[in-house]
């Protein structure tokens, strides 16, 4: 029961976008939505872009139209619901181009609209959550090369054990509260900067 409040409180919320024909398909639509609680805007030709705000967006994809709206709808933080008249190969591509995360047919029903419509909000929201994933495991393995980099230029310059060297850096990090990573930063940069004035780091016992 909480889940399905969790899921209707969800679509309740949602400030969509429906871009129709202003027809009865149309019109049908944007009141099922706002019976739904839904904010809708409708808009028709073709938006020049979307606002950001929005959290959904239903849009007709016609043939003519395909081309026009993949890099419409490219960049938008939204769940994408796409409505097609019939099955055709060019209107397949153009879904899977957009990347639609539901799908409903003509003439609309309104049996359908609300599990679309729900679906397309839970396939958005998981893609964020994998994405958000992705981007944390790439800024660890980043950190983690930078780490690694910072330690051989601490080993080169005092000639350091590798784990010496890594326990100075998380011991300076520790002492001033801040990230391992930033005090790994600071190592590279100065570094870099003395290499600019074309000094140049030597081991022990070299000149």
């Amino acid at each position: 029961m909480t889940t399905l409040k969790f899921i209707l409180d969800d679509l309740q919320q949602a400030k969509v976008l429906v871009i129709h024909p202003r027809d009865e398909d149309g019109a049908a639509l944007v009141d099922h939505l706002k019976r739904l609680g839904c904010d809708v805007k409708a808009v028709w030709p073709m938006p020049a872009s979307i606002p950001s705000d929005v959290d959904a967006v239903f849009v007709q994809v016609g043939e003519s139209s395909a081309e026009a709206l993949a890099p419409l709808v490219e960049n938008v933080a939204a769940a994408i619901i796409a409505i097609v008249t019939y099955e055709s190969p060019t209107s397949l591509k153009a879904i899977a181009d957009l990347n639609a995360h539901g799908v409903i047919t003509k003439p609309l029903r309104q049996l359908g609209v609300l599990t679309q419509f729900a679906l397309a909000r839970y396939r958005y929201s998981y893609e964020m959550r994998l994405a958000n994933k992705v981007r944390k495991l790439e800024d660890t393995l980043k950190g983690r090369r930078t780490i690694e980099k910072a330690v051989r230029i601490l080993t080169e310059l005092n000639g350091l054990e590798e784990e010496v060297a890594y326990r100075q850096i998380r011991d300076q990090a520790t002492a001033k509260r801040i990230a391992i990573v930033s005090v790994a930063e600071s190592i590279i940069a100065a570094n870099d900067a003395m290499r600019a004035f074309g000094m140049k780091i030597s081991k022990p016992g070299k000149s």
